[in-house]
This record gives C-alpha cells, structure tokens and sequence, in this order.
C-alpha cells in the first residue's frame, strides 16, 4: 500500500504555468489520499508548488534538504518536516528510503540526475519500487525516444523498458503510483532501498 510518494521536480521559477498547475494538483491528489509528499523542501518551482498543494489540502510533506541549501534560504518554510543531509547524495539516498513510490515531474539537470540513478537502481535490483514520469505538456518526449533508442541498439534490455510508466496528468501519475508492482528483477545481490 501506498502512504509515502517521493516527488523529483525542478526549483526553476521561468516555466510555463501548466507545469506549476500540474504540480500543485499532484500535491492536493496525495493529501485527498492520505499521501504523505517527500521532495527536495525547496522554496521556489514546483518544489514549493507540490508542497503547497498538498498543504493547502491539509496534507502531510516531508522536506529533505541539505544543510548548504538551508543556509542559503532555499528551504520551504511551510513543511510538516524537515531532514537535514549533509549533501545531495544522502539527499537523495533518502528520498529514494522513504517513498513507496517515485513520481518524476518536469525539471532541470538536477531532476534527471535523481530520475537516471532510480532507473539505474532499479535496473540493478537495489530500487524495487515503482517511478512514474509525469509528461506535462509532452516534457519527457525526446528522452523517451532516447531511451528506446538505448533499447533498440541494445544498451538496455527490451525488459529495462518497464522500470518506469508515464503518466499525462496527475491524476494518471498517482493512480500508476499505487498500482503498479514492485520490480521483479529475480536474483537481487544488493540491499533494497
């Protein structure tokens, strides 16, 4: 059963605002659901959209942040909690922890990082647990066909195509959250996340 969703999006403030809409709706489904909300604490894009969503629904959030982005005044003020990391990579170590799903909306380099070390992981049977991409407005377009062509020239397994689903909508992203199997990779030499 689903409680806890992990939400990978962006800080940026330039975007178009159905990418905003899209992330505050995200944050109002979870707590319509009794869905507690991890991101990154950020206080700016849709980090801070998700999280006001979800509160603005009475909703439960978690921030995990690491200490140089609190010092630097980039921690939304208005999470149920806060984690403290000491860096990004425990950051996302424990993003990866506490959710019993990965939603990847819209974002930058950052973003893409923590979306290719959980297919990575999963890929490798350490992450078992399901990470859907939120498409807003066709956003992961050109990296889906970049990942079937990894597929087709035979860089991926056909079978590494299911580590994630795509949703179009919020409302698709959690309803795939909360059905879609744990990863059956067979042997799993590694700890699980």
């Amino acid at each position: 059963m689903i409680k806890t969703i992990s939400v990978y999006c962006a800080s940026s403030t330039q975007i178009a605002p159905e990418y905003f809409e899209a992330a505050r709706r995200l944050g109002q489904l979870m707590a319509e659901r009794n869905i507690t909300l991890v991101n990154g604490a950020g206080s700016m894009g849709l980090m801070a959209a998700s999280t006001d969503g979800c509160m603005e629904k009475g909703g439960h959030t978690i921030g995990i942040i690491p200490q140089f982005m609190i010092d630097e005044g980039w921690c939304h003020r208005g999470m149920s909690e806060v984690i403290t990391t000491q860096d990004m990579h425990q950051r996302q170590r424990r993003m990866a922890e506490l959710g019993d799903a990965a939603i990847v909306l819209p974002g930058g380099c950052g973003t893409l990082a923590e979306m290719s070390e959980l297919i990575v992981l999963k890929q490798l049977g350490i992450y078992l647990k399901p990470i859907i991409l939120l498409n807003t407005r066709n956003y992961y377009e050109p990296l889906l066909d970049a990942l079937k062509r990894a597929v087709d020239e035979h860089f991926m397994r056909p079978e590494h195509s299911n580590i994630w689903q795509v949703a179009q909508t919020p409302e698709e992203a959690i309803e795939l959250a909360i059905n879609t199997p744990l990863w059956n990779v067979g042997i799993r030499r590694f700890a699980k996340i």
